[in-house]
Order: structure tokens, then sequence, then C-alpha cells
């Protein structure tokens, strides 16, 4: 009986939490933006693969991963200011 209750309260959070056309979205969208420039500029030095990319205060916390000679790639962070 529990069941049907938390899918039902797990489905109202997801409705409650959905994006809204208000422009919240386009916030985050813009905050995530100031860190492509610099996520495009790590990959290009590094030659390695975008791995995630995170605004944190006044950095973009840039991870890519770069593949060595026959050996597995490496996860390289790198902290880029705004």
């Amino acid at each position: 009986m529990a069941f049907p209750l938390s899918v039902a309260a797990l489905a109202a959070g997801l409705v409650v939490s959905a994006p809204s056309s208000d422009g919240v979205g386009t916030l985050v969208h813009s905050v995530a933006g100031d860190c492509s420039a610099a996520a495009a500029q790590v990959v290009e030095q590094t030659g390695g693969q975008l791995l995630s990319v995170q605004p944190v205060g006044d950095t973009c916390i840039i991870t890519v991963l770069v593949s060595g000679n026959g050996q597995r790639p490496r996860k390289v962070t790198v902290k880029v200011p705004m």
C-alpha cells in the first residue's frame, strides 16, 4: 500500500521541480554558457575529450579525458577563472 503513495509523492516532486517557461532555465543556460569558451580552449589545448564542466563561483572546473599512447585515458581537471 505504501508503494503507490511513494510513486505519487515522487511524481508530484517531479512536476513541482520541472522547469517553467518564466526564464528560469535560461538563467541556468547562461551560467553554463560562461564556461563553454573555457571548455573549448581546454579541450583544444589537451587534445582530450570533454567529460564535464562545472561553474563554481567565479571559476570553471573542466574535466577532460586525454588518451595516451596505447594506454588508458587519463582524467585531467583544469580550473579556469571566468
